[in-house]
C-alpha cells in the first residue's frame, strides 16, 4: 500500500471517529406550525413575528381585508395571505410580521379576494411564503390577546442546540372577548304632556342611586366596572388603557328641553364614562362638545391626559340652552373637531358619541353620512324618546337608522329614561372600545348610486332576459345595500322606458333581490340613448350628494336612436358609465356610452350565457377606480 494511500485512510477514520454515533439524537429542532381558521385576524395574536398554517378554502369564507401589500390588523390572515399570493386557496403556511399602523389602506382585488379600504388604523402586519430561514424557529404555539408592534426577532437555533433550548413563548391565558348583546330591555316611557320638547323637571326618584352591590351583567366585559367609589383609582392610572386607544367626541345636549336636573345627570353620566374609559395618551382621548342652537367645543382631545382632570372639567360646563340641532353638531365635528391641532392621532380610531334628549330638533341623516364617511364612527344614545303622542312632532321619522353606520343595533342605545342612564356606562364604553368593529367610513361597497339601464328588446327573449337579470343580482349581491349605504334603480327599456324602482326603494339586500327577481320582460324596440336621458332624469336626479354615481347599460343590439348625446350628458354630470354588449350590439355605441377609458368600462360577450364572466371584472373595476380617487 502507498504512502498516500495510507494517508488518506487514517484521516477517513479520523473523520468517523470524531463524529456522532450512530444511535446518538443529533437531529435539528423541527418548525411546528400551529393551523388557525380563515376568521384569524392578526390583531388577535399578541407576538411581533410568527407563522401559522391556513386551512383550504378560505376565499369562499369572504373574511374581510382591509389594505393591498400592508394590511390593517383587522384582516383575516389567510385571506390577505391569498390576496397577496403567498399562498392559493387550498391553503399553506404563512408568516406573519406585525407593523406599525397606516394612515390609509388601499383596497383591491387580487387573487378571487377584494380587499378594502380604511383610513387608518392602529396596527399593520405583512405576510410572506411559511418558509422560515435556515436556523430560525417560530413560536409553536399562538399567544392572544391585546398586541403591541414591539419588534422581537424569533428565536434563532443555535448550531449544537437541543430541542429543550427553543425558547417558547410565555404562558398566557387566551383572552376571549365575550360576546356583545343588546342592552336590557327597557319600558317605554312614561307620557310626557308636551308636544314642542319642553318639559318640566321631573323628581329625582329614589331608585336613581342603584345599591353599591350592583352589577351589569349585559353580555360586555367587566373590565373598568368598579363602583363609582373606587373611580379615582382608574384615573390615578394617566398613562391610559391600550385595550381601548380611540380618540372619542360626546355630543351633550344642552338644550332648554332637557332640564337643569336632567343635563345634570348628563354630566354625571359622563364623568362615569371617563373613568370607565381611563383617559390616557396610550388609550382612549376624549373632548366633549355640547349643542343647542349652535355646537361649542368644551375641550378638545389634547385638553386633558388623565379621566383625573376630565372629572373636574366636565363639573364646570354650563348648560347652554337654544334648540337640539343635532345635525348642525355633527357638521360642526365633521369640520372642526378631529384634527390634528385638537389632538387627533391619527392612528386612533375617531367616534363621536351622541346625547339625544326626546329627538332632534333638525335634520341629521345627510350631517351623519357625511361624518361617516370622513371616517367618524356614530353612536346614538337616545333617552326618553317621543312617545305616539309625540312623533308627530319629529322632524326625521327613524332618525337614528339613518344616522348610524349600520342598522344592527351596535351604534345606537336606546333608553327609557334620564334615571336609568348610569346603567349603560359599561355597555357604551365596551361598544367605543370594540375596535375590531369600529369600521364605520366610506368604501367602494356602500358609497354608490347605481342604476342598471336593461335592454328589454323583442331580440333579447325572455329566457335571455331572466338570464339578464341573474347577472343584476349577481353584480348586486357584492355591494351593501342600505338606505345610507349603496342604492340600487332600474330602468327597463325598449322604444320606451319603465322605472323598475327608484334608489331607495329597496334598503336591504334580501328585498333588493326579490325585486329584481319580479321584474317583467317587456318586448319592443330599441332606443337606448333615450334610456340613458330616462335614467339621467328619474334615477341621478334624485341622487344623494357625494355618492358614487354609476351607471350600467345593457343592450344586445343597435340602438334606434343617438346614443352620443345622452351620453355626453351623464358624464359630464359626474356618472360613471359602464356599457354590456351581448351578441348583435354595436361597439361603437358601446364606446359612446362607457366612461373613458373605454377598456375599463365597456364590455362584449357573445351570448348571454357569458354574461357571468364579467361580474367579478365590474367589481373590481369598479372598487380599483374608487381606491385610485382621493376621497374626504
Amino acid at each position: 500500500m502507498s504512502k498516500s494511500t495510507l494517508t488518506a485512510v487514517f484521516i477517513a477514520f479520523l473523520l468517523t471517529s470524531s463524529g456522532a454515533k450512530p444511535n446518538e439524537k443529533n437531529k435539528k429542532q423541527k418548525q411546528v406550525v400551529p393551523a388557525i381558521e380563515c376568521g384569524m385576524r392578526s390583531g388577535k395574536i399578541n407576538l411581533p413575528e410568527f407563522i401559522v398554517k391556513c386551512p383550504g378554502n378560505c376565499r369562499e369564507s369572504k373574511e374581510k381585508v382591509y389594505g393591498t401589500g400592508v394590511f390593517a390588523s383587522i384582516s383575516s390572515i389567510c385571506n390577505a395571505a391569498i390576496h397577496s399570493g403567498v399562498i392559493s386557496n387550498s391553503g399553506g403556511k404563512v408568516i406573519v410580521m406585525k407593523m406599525a399602523g397606516q394612515a390609509i389602506y388601499k383596497g383591491s382585488f387580487a387573487n378571487g379576494v377584494r380587499s378594502l379600504s380604511l383610513p387608518n388604523w392602529r396596527e399593520s402586519f405583512s405576510v410572506s411564503v411559511g418558509k422560515p430561514k435556515k436556523g430560525v424557529i417560530y413560536p409553536s404555539t399562538l399567544v392572544f390577546g391585546p398586541t403591541t408592534v414591539k419588534r422581537v426577532p424569533p428565536v434563532t437555533e443555535a448550531p449544537e442546540a437541543e430541542p429543550s433550548s427553543t425558547t417558547a413563548p410565555p404562558t398566557t391565558t387566551p383572552v376571549t372577548t365575550p360576546t356583545s348583546t343588546a342592552p336590557p330591555t327597557t319600558t317605554s316611557a312614561k307620557p310626557r304632556a308636551t308636544f314642542h320638547k319642553v318639559r318640566e323637571p321631573a323628581p329625582e326618584p329614589e331608585e336613581h342611586k342603584p345599591p353599591s352591590e350592583t352589577t351589569h351583567t349585559t353580555g360586555f366585559s367587566t373590565r373598568g366596572q368598579e363602583s363609582t367609589a373606587r373611580a379615582p383609582e382608574l384615573s390615578d392610572r394617566t398613562h391610559g388603557d391600550p385595550h381601548c386607544k380611540v380618540d372619542i367626541a360626546f355630543l351633550m345636549d344642552g338644550s332648554w328641553s332637557i332640564g337643569k336636573r336632567r343635563f345634570k345627570i348628563q354630566k354625571d353620566f359622563l364623568v362615569e364614562v371617563s373613568q370607565a374609559l381611563n383617559v390616557g395618551a396610550e388609550g382612549a382621548m376624549m373632548g366633549i362638545i355640547q349643542y343647542g342652537d349652535d355646537a361649542v367645543t368644551e375641550f378638545s382631545l389634547k385638553q386633558f391626559s388623565s379621566s383625573n382632570d376630565v372629572k373636574p372639567a366636565i363639573s364646570k360646563i354650563v348648560q347652554k340652552g337654544g334648540l337640539s340641532h343635532v345635525g348642525k353638531a355633527l357638521s360642526y365635528i365633521n369640520k372642526h373637531f378631529f384634527s390634528d391641532a385638537n389632538g387627533n392621532r391619527g392612528g386612533a380610531p375617531n367616534v363621536a358619541v351622541v346625547l339625544v334628549d326626546g329627538w332632534p330638533t333638525d335634520r341629521v341623516e345627510e350631517a351623519s353620512r357625511l361624518a361617516r364617511e370622513s371616517g367618524i364612527n356614530i353612536f346614538f344614545v337616545t333617552i326618553e324618546g317621543p312617545d305616539e303622542n309625540e312623533k308627530q312632532n319629529v322632524v326625521e321619522p327613524n332618525f337614528v337608522d339613518k344616522a348610524v353606520c349600520r342598522t344592527n343595533g351596535f351604534y345606537s342605545l336606546p333608553i327609557s329614561s334620564w334615571f336609568a342612564l348610569r346603567k349603560f356606562v359599561q355597555p357604551l364604553v365596551k361598544r367605543v372600545c370594540d375596535t375590531d368593529r369600529l369600521m364605520c367610513s366610506k368604501t367602494c361597497l356602500n358609497a354608490n348610486d347605481i342604476a342598471f339601464v336593461i335592454d328589454g328588446s323583442s331580440s333579447v327573449g325572455t329566457g335571455n332576459f331572466r338570464t339578464v337579470l341573474q347577472f343584476v343580482a349577481n353584480v348586486t349581491r357584492e355591494f351593501e345595500i342600505s338606505d345610507t349605504d349603496t342604492r340600487v334603480g332600474i330602468v327597463q327599456y325598449t322604444y320606451e322606458q319603465r322605472l323598475e324602482f327608484a334608489f331607495g326603494q329597496h334598503n336591504n339586500k334580501a328585498d333588493l333581490l326579490n325585486a329584481i327577481k319580479r321584474i317583467n320582460y317587456w318586448s319592443g324596440g330599441t332606443s337606448t340613448g333615450a334610456a340613458i336621458t330616462f335614467a339621467a332624469d328619474q334615477l341621478f336626479s334624485k341622487s344623494k350628494p357625494n355618492k358614487r354615481k354609476i351607471m350600467i347599460v345593457i343592450t344586445d343590439g343597435r340602438s334606434y336612436d343617438d346614443v352620443r348625446a345622452p351620453a355626453l350628458a351623464v358624464h359630464r354630470k359626474g356618472v360613471i358609465a359602464y356599457s354590456i354588449g351581448i351578441a348583435w350590439a354595436a361597439q361603437d355605441e358601446l364606446e359612446y356610452i362607457a366612461t373613458d377609458p373605454d377598456r375599463e368600462h365597456s364590455f362584449f360577450v357573445d351570448e348571454f350565457d357569458n354574461l357571468y364572466k364579467y361580474v367579478s371584472k365590474i367589481i373590481h373595476n369598479i372598487c380599483d377606480e374608487f381606491n385610485s380617487q382621493p376621497r374626504n
